[in-house]
């Protein structure tokens, strides 16, 4: 299982608790575990990538095991802790401004 934590603006949308778990076949990556979470959670869809190019939204960020991931490969794998649901993987809302 892969804990995921979302922004509470995406937990009210999908009216999920703070951290859902989510089933991945094989070696979880980005990709997997966002494809898994809009499947489990259709509401969800287009608002972490977009939905044709499926590239993350600008004001969302990936995090994990104290690691900044949002630039990552989509398909490279999670780190170890998150594959194993030691860590969760953070979905973050990004602040802009000055």
């Amino acid at each position: 299982m892969i804990r995921v934590v979302l922004p509470s603006h995406l937990r009210a949308l999908a009216q999920t608790p703070f951290e859902v778990e989510i089933e991945v076949a094989g070696r979880p990556t980005q990709r997997k575990v966002l494809d898994a979470l809009e499947s489990r959670y259709p509401m969800l869809c287009g608002t972490i990538r977009d939905h044709v190019t499926k590239q993350r939204r600008p004001f969302l960020r990936f995090f994990a095991c104290e690691e900044d991931l949002t630039h990552e490969e989509p398909d490279a794998p999670l780190p170890d802790a998150v594959a194993s649901g030691a860590e969760p993987l953070y979905v973050i809302g990004a602040i802009a401004g000055g």
